[in-house]
């Protein structure tokens, strides 16, 4: 917390920095709970929009579920070490086939060295700002299945690749890759996302015979509509940033109305800046840290974005030079 210690009171600080087994509890019941709803609403009112609306909703939760995930890797999300470890691997890092070891180690250097060469996310950042033909190209991508696809596949190769070889997993940790778990640890997150798409194929087949939910409703959504707001996600949180160690600089927030929120940025994830200022701040009281630094002597130097349209204005969608090489 050395950033946030120059900007809050220890004390402040102290106070926000306190672990709810209640609000961890109810996190994952709000995320699975909304993925449920929303294949219910499909169910009882079965028709093109709520299908879509049903994808949007749950690719939303699956960002959702890495958020808690995230929390999880900064030990934020339970008091509990045990609940903790065990909610944040398996409940919400395997879901979306994530190993929440590798992300830890990958994730904490980011936060030491975010926005200078050592960052292991300055590759996400580095393309912006950019061209709308570029934006739309990556967007058409994402919405396509292109880019799911395209990372299922790489993690499965490298995961064979590492399977078992200790030189070779410490190797690929020093290349900054997130994807560092062993064979064995991929195939139990294959296990977990086969069983849900088993589970949500046995429920439609039971209400009406539609065998065909778990790949509609999880599979379609993981490939599609949660690749699309991982990539804004990461676009909002430092593109176009400052390249320096001022927290209140090399990163965003950005603030999100209730359908922000319902589609794009759950879970308070739109307060990055205030989560890079004190990292282990669990999400739900980034709001309050908001307040406290606006209201505080650098009040006006934090980088705050007024919403998702204004944040792809300022990677690129007003550009219209010709489009630079995609990465």
């Amino acid at each position: 917390m050395s950033n946030g210690a120059k900007l809050v009171p220890n004390d402040v600080l102290r106070d926000l920095s306190g672990r709810s087994n209640l609000m961890g509890a109810w996190l994952l019941i709000h995320a699975w709970g909304v993925i449920v709803l929303a294949v219910a609403i499909f169910a009882a009112f079965p028709n093109p929009l709520t299908f879509l609306f049903a994808v949007m909703i749950i690719g939303s939760r699956q960002l959702g579920l890495a958020i808690i995930m995230h929390e999880a890797a900064h030990a934020a999300l339970f008091k509990t070490k045990t609940f903790n470890e065990f909610a944040g691997q398996w409940l919400a890092g395997a879901p979306i086939l994530a190993d929440m070891s590798a992300y830890r180690r990958y994730h904490l250097k980011h936060h030491r060295y975010t926005q200078t060469d050592e960052d292991p996310d300055l590759v996400l950042s580095l393309p912006f700002p950019t061209t709308r033909a570029s934006l739309l190209r990556k967007f058409f991508r994402d919405l396509t299945g292109q880019t799911g696809i395209r990372l299922l596949v790489g993690r499965i190769v490298r995961a064979f690749q590492l399977a078992g070889e200790a030189d070779a997993i410490e190797e690929a940790q020093k290349q900054n890759l997130t994807d560092t778990n062993d064979l064995g640890s991929f195939v139990k997150a294959l296990a977990v996302n086969i069983g849900i798409v088993i589970a949500f194929g046995i429920a439609g087949f039971a209400w009406n015979g539609s065998w065909w939910w778990g790949l509609s409703f999880w599979l379609l959504p993981l490939l599609t509509w949660f690749q699309l707001v991982v990539r804004v996600r990461n676009i909002a949180e430092h593109a176009a940033t400052e390249r320096s160690d001022d927290p209140l600089r090399n990163t965003r927030t950005t603030l999100a109305n209730p359908i922000a929120r319902a589609f794009i940025a759950p879970y308070w994830v739109n307060y990055h800046l205030e989560h890079h200022v004190a990292m282990y701040v669990p999400c739900f009281r980034l709001p309050k840290l908001h307040a406290i630094l606006r209201a505080g002597e650098h009040g006006e130097r934090m980088r705050v974005a007024k919403g998702y349209g204004a944040v792809l204005k300022k990677a690129g969608w007003d550009r219209h030079a010709p489009a630079a090489a995609d990465s």
